[in-house]
């Protein structure tokens, strides 16, 4: 039914060929305006809380409420005058207090005391706002739209009786100019709930698709991580330790022991980085300041962090901060394993423009073509290049190994 076809229905089903010819006019101003009010909505709500007063002027009410069947099984309520529970949340049709009129088991509803009537207040039903709200006198129609019940129009009145039989008609008459727009108002808001809820399902498949990418990305990047370690480390050791095994000078058994052991150590080093380390527990000063006293172990060696940034590394990302303290972590080891250093300075400073820069310094015996290959200085500067980072390595009473991220959370 178009809206057109439903106020000419009103209007023939408010006429009194008895009655006053001025009333009659009223009620159709009113209900044409109605009808542009309504078509200047596009929200449920909206267009209840616009036409309360003209239908307050047809049938004086204390609450109107609209009802509309939503999901199979389930109501959906919108009001005016007063609010309650009913526009809060769904209702199930089965403790409607409207349910007969909105299963068609009852063409009308008419109360004198909807708060004394067990159609409206019977065991189960959602009748609180009835009782809470005393909302005595109650006329509830169907809203019709190509025949099939789409929901009720309600009227509430506060004064037991206030309505009768001879309002039936003008709340009938309201309810048949109200079904059409209201059907096409509560679709379209499921459209665009449907909508939302497609667009969330869209966002929330991406955000599992990007998760799932940077977790791949963390897992390679991992990879290399531990495969740089065991070149670097491990394998390095082990391989120099089977030439000594397979070469011609006499066998040191020793420092082939020592050696053994160290690279024991290494491995272990190395294992436990794949488990949640002091990085995550305490943060990147305290897990330096761990390392440095594990690498230079129970030898006479000088070891100091100095974190001048108040904790700058650990207001990094994840990625960053895990790929600065590896640069950490093999900037040290270099230090008290191979170049003899008796003193080791981690500083944490702070540059211009919010550049974050980590600068470890020994006094060993400095950089030779012999320490730098076998020591992989080189994979420091790949570590960097993930994060953007600038390297420096220098020879200066020893060697200074600095890296500078371009910039870092304030």
């Amino acid at each position: 039914m178009s809206s057109s076809q439903a106020a000419e229905s009103v209007r023939a089903a408010v006429s009194r060929p008895a009655g006053d010819p001025g009333e009659d006019r009223k009620d159709r101003d009113v209900f044409e305006r109605i009808s542009t009010r309504l078509s200047e909505e596009v929200e449920i709500g909206a267009a209840l809380s616009a036409i309360a007063p003209e239908i307050a002027a047809v049938l004086p009410f204390s609450h109107v409420d609209i009802c509309l069947h939503d999901t199979p099984g389930w109501v959906v309520s919108f009001e005016a005058g007063i609010e309650t529970r009913w526009s809060q949340r769904r209702t199930r049709v089965q403790y409607s207090p409207v349910r007969d009129v909105l299963l068609g088991r009852s063409p009308a509803m008419l109360s004198a005391n909807a708060m004394e009537d067990p159609r409206q207040t019977f065991p189960g039903a959602c009748c609180e706002p009835i009782l809470n709200h005393r909302l005595r006198a109650r006329i509830n129609v169907p809203l019709r739209v190509m025949g099939e019940v789409t929901g009720t129009l309600n009227f509430s009145h506060g004064t037991a009786g206030f309505y009768t039989a001879a309002d039936l008609p003008q709340a009938q008459a309201l309810a048949d100019l109200l079904a059409p727009w209201f059907h096409a108002l509560h679709g379209a808001a499921r459209a665009r709930q449907a909508a939302q809820l497609r667009a969330r399902a869209q966002e929330q498949a991406e955000g599992l698709r990007q998760g799932a990418l940077e977790l791949t990305q963390t897992l390679e990047q991992e990879r290399q991580r531990i495969g740089m370690d065991l070149h670097d480390q491990t394998l390095a050791d082990l391989t120099r330790i089977l030439r000594e095994l397979t070469g011609d000078a006499p066998l040191d058994r020793d420092l082939l022991a020592e050696r053994v052991t160290d690279t024991i150590d290494d491995l272990r080093a190395l294992i436990d980085t794949a488990v949640p380390t002091l990085l995550d527990l305490f943060g990147y000063a305290h897990a330096v300041r761990v390392h440095l006293e594990r690498a230079v172990g129970p030898d006479p060696v000088e070891v100091d962090v100095e974190d001048e940034t108040d904790g700058a590394p650990d207001r990094l990302g994840p990625t960053e901060r895990t790929a600065l303290f590896r640069i950490t972590q093999e900037a040290i080891n270099n230090a008290a394993r191979h170049a003899g250093a008796r003193r080791i300075l981690v500083t944490v400073s702070s540059e211009p423009q919010h550049r974050l820069r980590v600068t470890i310094s020994d006094d060993g015996i400095g950089i030779g073509p012999e320490v730098g290959r076998r020591s992989g200085l080189s994979h420091l500067r790949t570590r960097a290049h993930l994060i953007g980072a600038d390297l420096e390595i220098v020879a200066d009473a020893g060697t200074r190994v600095t890296v500078t991220l371009p910039e870092f959370p304030a």
